[in-house]
């Protein structure tokens, strides 16, 4: 069971109410990983429907990182010593890493999107080790990232890194190999037991080898063998053919377009509007109270087969409407190691270089999320999980860490960001608890829980200059010297809250 339950009962109405501070937050964490304190202030009183049309424009129009040099690079580019081979693929994958979690950072939804699929489509790099097959799948990961679902399939199955990982690689005509064909419907496109047996899974595995001349074995692309390809008679759902890959997709779609849809829109409804999409054991065809989450997946299923299986306008849908915006769904879900240290980043405006992007990717893998390389095929398990005995402490400490670098590398922002957090007289302001009250809002979701949990994060920020009776005096202001050690002492006590864990 998870934390919250979802009683949500609102619908896919467009939501028309102009949007405040704290639904504008809210849409700014759900669909990238949040937001400037000006760039919500921006946002307030804005039409959802012409944000959230301006947002997926933005996402659709983004392009993909640029190729790196090194995109078609195999094993004889690299040096034959294999130490400086390996030097020189670890300091590859670090720059492709690193300008990855930029992309995050500054690509909102699109990269939002991206990261989504990488958690669905999930490859493991530790696996094939390749920094040019890296690079293809994520190519291919943010190209289709609010493109067409049955176009991204068909894509992502051919990608070098797949192939590996899921050893379509080994798959032979006389030797098949189903690993790829079970998880391409049990993970990618179904659901676990939905709608395919045993045979299906046999049968498509048949209709999937041939990918099998890896050339120099290790980061050489992979190439079709005729020769190695099962010509046997396949019937895969029914439809029996000399079935190659591309009938596998016709297929796929065709018979099951469906299924594909009301399990693609539930996972994207647990990712963006809350992990409780069920409430009850789901019943197909059958019928659900207004605004059930099954029902809401249900219309959203319904938009994305009347779209030929096109995302962008099922996103549209859904983020416009009133149950995305409705007041169960903010801060309900719990925040990823990524979206604990880039919203932290982003709500603060801190500067970063690839030293703090370092630190983050290796806070994430000590907290169980390391990038490219999710735990299994079935990817993190989000939510409970990102929380657990193991790892609670270890936000808490390495979010201190963070701060203490950020304050190192630039004391004057940590007053910037009190400043912006406060709004237009956050420099002239002499009340500290104002200042404080608003850079713990801005934090969080809703709030602190309680009136005493609030007054004990304001004595945090009083603190070091309680005994001067500077406040008294009223000669107080974020202009004073010791302002942005309050901040960082704030935000050192605000990244333990349990308010702080959400978005």
């Amino acid at each position: 069971m998870e934390y919250f339950v979802n009683c949500n009962v609102a619908t896919l109405v467009p939501y028309t109410t102009p949007l405040d501070t704290t639904k504008a937050a809210h849409l700014y964490r759900r669909l990238g990983f949040s937001a400037s304190a000006q760039t919500i202030s921006t946002a307030v009183n804005s039409n959802a429907g012409a944000l959230v049309d301006n947002l997926v424009d933005q996402a659709v129009a983004a392009p993909p990182m640029a190729a790196p040099p090194w995109a078609a690079w195999t094993n004889a580019n690299y040096p034959e010593d294999d130490d400086q081979a390996r030097a020189i693929r670890r300091g590859q994958v670090n720059d492709w890493r690193n300008g990855y979690i930029n992309a995050l950072l500054n690509n909102g939804l699109k990269d939002r999107m991206s990261f989504f699929w990488l958690n669905h489509f999930v490859t493991e790099y530790r696996v094939y080790e390749c920094a040019a097959f890296l690079a293809e799948y994520t190519d291919c990961l943010q190209r289709n990232a609010l493109g067409n679902f049955r176009t991204f399939v068909s894509e992502i199955g051919l990608t070098n890194a797949m192939l590996y990982y899921l050893d379509g690689a080994f798959n032979n005509g006389n030797e098949p190999n189903e690993n790829y064909a079970r998880e391409l419907y049990e993970l990618f496109t179904l659901g676990e037991g939905n709608q395919y047996d045993q045979s299906d899974i046999e049968e498509t595995a048949k209709a999937l080898t041939g990918y099998v001349e890896r050339g120099e074995v290790g980061c050489t692309p992979v190439a079709f063998n005729r020769e190695r390809f099962n010509t046997d008679t396949k019937t895969i759902f029914g439809q029996t053919g000399d079935w190659g890959y591309d009938n596998v997709i016709d297929i796929l779609f065709e018979q099951r377009g469906d299924s594909i849809a009301r399990f693609i829109c539930n996972k994207l409804y647990e990712f963006f509007v809350h992990p409780d999409s069920k409430r009850e054991e789901y019943n197909p065809g059958g019928t659900y109270a207004v605004g059930h989450p099954q029902g809401i997946v249900e219309e959203l299923a319904n938009t994305m087969l009347a779209n030929n299986f096109e995302i962008a306008p099922v996103l549209r849908q859904l983020f416009k409407s009133q149950h995305f915006f409705d007041d169960t769904t903010v801060g309900v879900i719990i925040k990823s190691p990524y979206d604990l240290y880039l919203n932290l980043i982003k709500e603060t405006g801190f500067t970063f270089n690839n030293d703090i992007l370092e630190s983050i990717y290796d806070h994430c893998e000590l907290l169980g999320q390391e990038l490219f390389s999710p735990v299994d095929v079935a990817g993190w398990q989000r939510n409970r999980t990102w929380i657990n005995t193991n790892f609670i402490i270890g936000r808490w400490l390495t979010c201190e860490m963070l701060i203490e670098e950020f304050y190192a590398n630039n004391t004057d922002q940590f007053r910037d960001f009190g400043i912006a957090a406060t709004g237009p007289n956050g420099a002239t302001t002499t009340n500290p608890d104002e200042v404080a009250r608003a850079i713990i809002d801005k934090l969080t979701p809703k709030g602190l829980l309680t009136e005493v949990d609030y007054s004990v994060a304001i004595t945090k920020f009083r603190a070091p200059l309680e005994d001067t009776m500077i406040y008294e005096s009223n000669s107080w202001s974020m202009t004073h010297l010791g302002a942005p050690g309050q901040v960082r002492d704030l935000l050192v006590h605000m990244v333990s809250e349990p308010e702080f864990q959400l978005k």
